[in-house]
């Protein structure tokens, strides 16, 4: 997965499903996380403003 593989799959579900998005998104962040790790994820929930729409947080660095 790229990056911009995932902002395609986030605006999607977005597009599809409105404020029911959130599962379909979670699993496409939890990728991300996965292939291309926590900055990746945390630049996208940034970019779509996924933690106060949807209640997906980034990830804290330590």
């Amino acid at each position: 997965m790229t990056a911009d593989e995932a902002r395609q799959r986030i605006q999607s579900a977005i597009d599809q499903f409105g404020q029911q998005a959130a599962p379909m998104i979670d699993l496409v962040i939890k990728e991300t996380r996965s292939a291309l790790g926590n900055e990746t994820a945390n630049e996208l929930i940034e970019e779509f403003d996924l933690e106060l729409t949807y209640n997906i947080a980034p990830v804290e660095f330590e």
